[in-house]
């Protein structure tokens, strides 16, 4: 189903989980299914990696610029971490709703508060589970590049993540990635029907008035 089958305004599908619960690979799957659908593109101030393209993995811009932003209130969230700054443009949001298209946003609980924040009528957040502990650990263990160390630290931030699962409209327990995803999906076609985002209902039922 293509967002732009009807004249609707586009959501913001926030997705959030603890490292290792499988956040990407659904947001990944979806985007396969559905490739009108985009991944919100953050702005930093860290250099490019190798690969990396400015526009398409970040907007990449210097310290003075994204603080010039920051002062304009130009993100719907940001954040330092470490030494460098990464935020969510707004505009570029904005743009994107208007012309009916899902943008996925892949963030921790307090960007997603300051998403629903700043506008709460276009968020749909969704919080995936594991199905407990130790499955969590087994994934994060597998990894590549994994060590106790990295795990541990990873583990230690789960379980602050975890605390704030009532902050979000649905919650995802994925013991199996396929059904996981089947519910993402039934999520974002109900979400799509929502009265709010359907612009052509008020002209429609205007319309249906004048006519009686």
């Amino acid at each position: 189903m293509s967002s732009k089958a009807s004249n609707r305004r586009g959501l913001m599908l926030v997705i959030s989980s603890p490292s290792g619960a499988g956040k990407t690979t659904l947001s990944r799957m979806l985007m396969e299914r559905y490739p009108e659908i985009v991944l919100s593109v953050s702005a930093t101030t860290r250099d490019p990696r190798p690969g990396e393209e400015d526009g398409v993995h970040y907007h990449f811009v210097d310290h003075a610029k994204f603080e010039s932003m920051i002062g304009k209130r130009a993100f719907l969230e940001w954040a330092k971490v470490f030494d460098h700054f990464y935020g969510t443009p707004r505009d570029q949001v904005e743009e994107q709703l208007a012309a009916g298209q899902d943008v996925i946003f892949d963030v921790d609980w307090q960007g997603a508060d300051a998403i629903h924040d700043q506008m709460p009528n276009d968020v749909v957040s969704v919080f995936v589970l594991p199905p407990s502990i130790e499955a969590l650990r087994s994934r994060l263990e597998q990894r590549p590049g994994s060590t106790p160390e990295k795990t541990a630290h990873r583990m230690a931030g789960a379980q602050n993540e975890i605390r704030h699962w009532r902050r979000y409209d649905y919650v995802i327990v994925n013991t199996d990635v396929e059904q996981a995803f089947d519910e993402l999906e039934r999520i974002l076609l109900t979400e799509r029907q929502k009265r709010l985002r359907q612009l052509d209902l008020e002209p429609l039922v205007q319309q249906l008035l004048d006519d009686c």
